[in-house]
């Protein structure tokens, strides 16, 4: 009953800073015992007093303000990319404390040599951030189940069964820090960065977010929850069948939705099949520039797209659909075909341009999410506090 009420305690001071008065009433606790577990957060480094409350309109002396502890534990996010890797530490208030990027292609790189650089890009993160980590979540692209952050199948990787905790421990030991006895947890990077949609994007309830790097993924969020079905792997969005004649797929499939909108489809119909780089900046920039053939290209993709958004709306009804990933750098050219193949196929109800949006946090959701996902668990389980 105690871990539940320091729980609930914290829950309410994250939503922004409350004097104790106003947490009790929020609660249903009595003042003392508000008192009492709001001392016990403050001395496990969680909470601290920010100053007098705002004014309430009652007469008396205003309380002290309590708001979570920017100098707490940290969330620590890892991100493997096909052609990047990324670590991120966040505060309890989700404020981004410590980022780093490095562009490196990991296609068939053996996974122990893409984690030794991993753990680098970690160490260096949390010694700018100052915090310490609680937990590390690693955002991958592929399928993840099982314990230990099984990592099934990620073909943009060339991966198979990889045991990612396992992997990225002794790259963390070698790299020193502490950072091995942490914690590690691992998901989709779509599905992080459709809960980093909802979390720090202000997203609705209920929304399908698609975003891209190599592939094509999809997180579907329902009442404000991940959607993961039976097996874990909801949002292979990627390999929903827009034209089932169309090529063969590497999942072995035909005409799924990557062979027209995932990024050697688009490359190759843009003329630039074989470039290096980053394909999105590229396709973006020659677009910008009035580049007929990646023009084409995108609005291509756009049409693929649309015609399996549509589907997923037609099944699902939500309130939004959220490009995402490198898809909101790409979303000039790709809302038009999206919106024209939405207003025609959609039936569920009356099809509203508006409900078409393109995520804030762009390419940086994923990672995002991944430190975020570590604080937010905090606050829901402080554990044994004092």
């Amino acid at each position: 009953m105690r871990r539940a009420n320091l729980a609930l305690v914290l829950g309410t001071i994250a939503s922004g800073p409350r004097s104790r008065a106003e947490v009790a009433a929020g609660t249903g606790l009595t003042r003392a015992a508000v008192s009492s577990l709001a001392e016990q957060l403050i001395a496990a480094g969680l909470v601290v007093e920010e100053g007098p409350a705002a004014p309430s309109g009652k007469v008396g002396r205003p309380g002290t303000a309590l708001g979570l502890n920017p100098a707490g534990p940290g969330g620590l996010g890892a991100e493997i990319g096909v052609r990047h890797l990324g670590a991120c530490v966040v505060d309890l208030r989700g404020e981004v404390r410590g980022w780093r990027r490095r562009e490196v292609s990991n296609h068939g790189r053996e996974p122990a040599a893409v984690m030794a650089d991993l753990a680098h890009l970690l160490h260096e993160a949390v010694a700018e951030s100052g915090l310490r980590p609680a937990a590390l979540t690693l955002a991958v692209p592929g399928l993840v189940g099982g314990s230990g952050g099984m990592l099934q199948r990620a073909a943009n990787l060339g991966w198979q069964d990889v045991p990612l905790a396992a992997a990225l421990r002794p790259a963390l030991r070698t790299a020193g820090g502490g950072l091995a006895d942490l914690p590690i947890e691992a998901d989709n990077e779509a599905n992080l960065g459709g809960l980093a949609e909802r979390w720090l994007g202000e997203g609705p309830e209920d929304f399908l977010y698609v975003s891209a790097e190599a592939g094509v993924g999809a997180a579907i969020v329902v009442g404000g929850r991940l959607l993961r079905g039976a097996g874990g792997f909801a949002g292979e969005f990627g390999h929903v069948p827009v034209h089932p004649d169309g090529p063969r797929c590497a999942c072995g499939a035909h005409g799924c939705l990557e062979q027209y909108a995932g990024e050697a489809a688009v490359l190759r119909a843009a003329g630039l099949t074989g470039a290096r780089g980053d394909w999105v900046a590229l396709l973006a920039d020659r677009a910008g520039v009035g580049d007929p053939a990646a023009r084409a290209a995108l609005a291509g993709a756009g049409t693929a797209l649309g015609t399996a958004a549509a589907g997923a709306v037609n099944l699902l009804d939500p309130a939004e659909v959220v490009l995402g990933g490198g898809y909101a750098r790409l979303a000039p050219w790709l809302l038009p075909a999206m919106r024209a193949e939405l207003a025609a196929r959609v039936t569920v109800r009356p099809w509203s341009e508006e409900r078409l949006t393109v995520s804030r946090l762009g390419r940086r959701g994923p990672l995002l999410g991944a430190a975020v996902r570590v604080v937010r668990a905090v606050v829901a389980d402080p554990g044994p506090v004092g």
